[in-house]
């Protein structure tokens, strides 16, 4: 049964999403769905890399309530430094050294810093050894990268047990 259908809620998706799109429930556009949905995934198959799973769930709604409340907080610091005297923004690049190796975790932490304003990730090594990102307002560089790595790195790692 994995090898006809490898990826079953993929599949429905598939499914779900061709039947929206074509804003029909006819019994050819379900065929037709069908037959994507099957054929998607099976041909897709081998290009697909084996992520890691979420080891702890409910650590990983604590992360979200989390990375939301400082995109909130960042969101009025960032406005007050931006409404305020230029002179008091300080912008520069810093190197986070990275402990997790995963493509998927890491893919989350970059997200998570350039969804919280005030950060941007800028691009990951190829080595997968540093992260680098733009601070709009760079005060302390050991500071800011500890902050990066308690807040965000080290609750992902516990997420995806890496």
């Amino acid at each position: 049964m994995k090898r006809l259908l490898p990826f079953p809620y993929l599949s429905l998706l598939l499914l779900i999403v061709w039947l929206l799109m074509n804003n029909s429930a006819s019994p050819g556009h379900i065929l037709l769905g069908l037959i994507f949905a099957l054929l998607i995934p099976l041909g897709t198959s081998s290009m697909r890399k084996n992520q890691p799973t979420l080891k702890k769930p409910l650590s990983a709604a604590k992360y979200l309530l989390m990375l939301m409340g400082d995109i909130i907080v960042s969101n009025v610091e960032v406005a007050i430094q931006v409404l305020g005297p230029v002179r008091k923004i300080s912008p520069g690049f810093i190197a986070v050294p990275l402990d997790i190796t995963q493509d998927l975790p890491i893919t989350l932490l970059a997200s998570s810093i350039s969804l919280t304003p005030g950060t941007v990730s800028i691009e990951v090594s190829e080595d997968k050894q540093w992260l680098y990102v733009h601070v709009l307002n760079l005060v302390d560089e050991t500071k800011t990268i500890a902050n990066i790595k308690q807040r965000y790195e080290s609750p992902l790692k516990e997420i995806f047990g890496c």
